[in-house]
């Protein structure tokens, strides 16, 4: 790179373009291509075609600009008297592209959510995520291994992973990523935790990311009686040093929590449940070390925490997305486990899971919607580069009109997030069980109703690209492929809408109106 400031001209470069010598300029610099012909993945004519010339529009409508980026020791020098006019977003900085970011990050908007601390928590998160999450997400979801031990210590050294449970006493006494202290933590600072950690752009290590310990350890924080156990769990968890997943879907119920046969019967003595059964497309459960398990018991449903160890068998599954989710297979053959690893009261688990469901699909709906604006993000920038019949995509009529819809769907969907997310920190854990459950619902499934015409309208725009699992189309495609996760982890779209109705049945004035 000793050559790379060199300033050149447009006639030295024109001279450069045979097979011994093959340069280009692309975004005012310019590239020795002379050794990479026969590497290029695109092979060698469409670079020979391009020798010695302004290949600029022509990259574009190819690449990314990060393929740049990967082949910066190819750049040889800038054309004098010309600067690089391509914008590039800086390690945690914030997108210039319309509607990339939500209106509170805009200086033209204001919003009376945020306050100073939700702003340094999102501007640290962000660089955390562009240092350290997206590289290895790309990674691990390109090869399908679970998430390294080197991210997770990083992310329980800074609080991350406390920070995933949401607001509450575990996090008080702790000062988060942005200088925040955890005492100030409210459902705001934990949307942007799931909005910015799924900018990562990978749905299954985005699931992979102990998204399994999110939903889990929040019930035994809030329903497991033995202290010291409970204690002991949460700092094994949160230091990293263990990995926890919540066990409740089988393959003869999903949806419908109360068909569950697994069993958890007490032995003679009544100190112990013997727990036996499967469970199917536990997010985590291959690498988790604790398993937060509904049962059927005696009288009802009953919720227990259950360490690995012997009886406990996991086998992987292979879904629609990365394996770096860790999706499994679970086998409980007459595991052993203290009666105290009970949740909640004995028969009376139902209100365990259907509480602990809110947190979890109202985390859902957050990436969802970041989700949604990273995809219209995407199409509004290849839609401005890609030229079609010799202008620019943005230029169709019907174009703009699905950038449009997106834009709408996006922006209306974060609004519904903002206002239940306001109600989440002016209620009790209890109001919000009782409150929330039916309009989280129906959030959730509107959010990824939104998700699938967004989807389809950004493959539509990508065309060819938009099907493919690299390049300029690769967050389209996996966003096309992944967002159906959304619409049925947690709830499925049919069963969540129902809710939001009969809660609201509830409330119905017993008088004619």
């Amino acid at each position: 790179m000793a050559e790379a400031q060199k300033n050149l001209t447009r006639e030295e470069v024109a001279k450069n373009n045979t097979e011994e010598s093959l340069w280009c300029i692309i975004d005012h610099q310019v590239y020795d291509l002379t050794d990479f012909v026969d590497a290029h993945p695109g092979g060698s004519v469409v670079l020979n075609q391009v020798g010695g010339q302004d290949a600029t529009q022509a990259f574009f409508n190819l690449h990314r600009y990060e393929v740049l980026e990967k082949y910066e020791s190819l750049r040889i020098g800038t054309l004098k008297d010309e600067k690089p006019e391509v914008v590039v977003r800086p390690a945690g900085g914030l997108s210039p592209v319309p509607y990339a970011e939500p209106a509170w990050l805009t200086p033209q908007f204001k919003s009376p959510y945020y306050n100073e601390t939700h702003r340094s928590l999102r501007a640290a998160l962000r660089k955390f995520v562009d240092l350290y999450v997206t590289p290895e997400a790309q990674e691990k979801e390109n090869d399908g291994t679970y998430i390294s031990q080197k991210l997770v210590d990083r992310m329980a050294e800074t609080n991350i992973l406390a920070m995933r449970l949401g607001p509450g006493e575990h996090i008080h006494n702790r000062t988060l990523i942005g200088n925040v202290p955890g005492e100030k933590f409210d459902y705001f600072h934990d949307m942007l935790v799931a909005q910015e950690l799924s900018r990562a752009s990978a749905r299954g290590f985005q699931d992979g990311n102990l998204s399994g310990l999110m939903i889990s350890l929040t019930a035994v924080r809030q329903w497991l009686k033995n202290k010291p156990l409970r204690e002991k769990v949460t700092e094994e968890c949160l230091s990293g040093k263990k990995y926890m997943c919540l066990a409740i879907t089988e393959a003869f119920a999903g949806s419908d929590v109360a068909g569950l046969r697994t069993t958890a019967t007490k032995t003679p003595d009544g100190k112990h449940y013997i727990i036996n059964g499967t469970k199917k497309w536990i997010t985590n459960g291959m690498f988790s070390d604790y398993f937060v398990t509904g049962c059927r018991t005696e009288k009802g449903f009953s919720v227990i925490l259950i360490p690995r160890g012997e009886g406990v068998e996991t086998k992987r599954i292979k879904t629609s997305y990365s394996t770096a989710a860790a999706t499994a297979f679970i086998e409980f053959s007459n595991v052993k486990v203290p009666v105290d690893h009970l949740l909640g009261e004995e028969h009376n688990g139902f209100i365990v899971i259907m509480s602990n469901f809110n947190h979890e699909r109202w985390s859902m709906t957050a990436a969802v919607v970041r989700w949604m604006r990273t995809v219209t993000e995407e199409c509004l920038k290849w839609s401005h580069q890609r030229i079609v019949f010799g202008k620019p995509l943005i230029t169709q009529p019907v174009i703009r009109a699905k950038l449009a819809a997106m834009i709408q769907r996006t922006e209306a969907t974060q609004a519904w997030l903002e206002h239940i997310t306001y109600q989440m920190n002016n209620m009790s854990y209890a109001q919000q069980s009782k409150l929330l459950g039916g309009p989280i619902g129906l959030l959730k499934a509107y959010s990824t109703r939104c998700a699938h015409e967004v989807a389809d309208d950004a493959v539509n725009i990508f065309g060819g690209r938009g099907l493919t699992q690299s390049g300029m189309g690769k967050i389209v495609e996996g966003f096309h492929r992944g967002y159906k996760f959304d619409a049925i982890l947690g709830g499925t779209e049919e069963i969540l809408s129902d809710l939001g109705v009969r809660q609201a049945m509830k409330q119905m004035p017993n008088a004619k109106l």
